[in-house]
């Protein structure tokens, strides 16, 4: 994990607006997201391997449904880049099972916090200097 240094750290922003113009820009809402925080998430490659996060706290209000327009005020915290290492080919681990494959279809990274490259870096402040320009001043 790489921080980056932003001038979105510390600001203050309705979520329904950060959502909106993040997405036009390729970002989605992270899987980790809960009530009180969560992050904005971009893939930076085609392997969905290196990311650009921007994690926030609700700081006014709740995200209880990401899809529907609500009251909540977000903080946004340090953005920073992150690359997950897969396990390449069958996961000598797993177990035949019906149910568990329904909700267990995607492997967790050997290395949620692998090496990042520093094209990818680059790329990440070059995407962030657009998001900047998303959020008026």
């Amino acid at each position: 994990m790489i921080p980056l240094s932003s001038s979105l750290e510390a600001r203050q922003q309705a979520f329904t607006d950060s959502r909106d113009w993040l997405e036009q820009q390729q970002f989605s809402l992270g899987g980790n997201w809960d009530y009180t925080n969560g992050s904005f998430d971009r893939a930076l490659d085609e392997e969905n391997k290196v990311w650009l996060r921007l994690p926030f706290q609700v700081t006014n209000g709740s995200v209880v449904d990401v899809n529907a327009d609500t009251n909540a005020v977000i903080t946004f915290a340090q953005p920073y880049v992150l690359r997950h290492e897969y396990q390449e080919g069958n996961d000598p681990e797993a177990s035949a099972r019906v149910v568990g494959a329904l909700f267990d279809q995607f492997q967790a990274p050997s290395d949620p916090d692998a090496h990042v490259d520093q094209k990818w870096v680059g790329k990440a402040k070059e995407v962030l200097k657009e998001v900047e320009r998303l959020f008026p001043q």
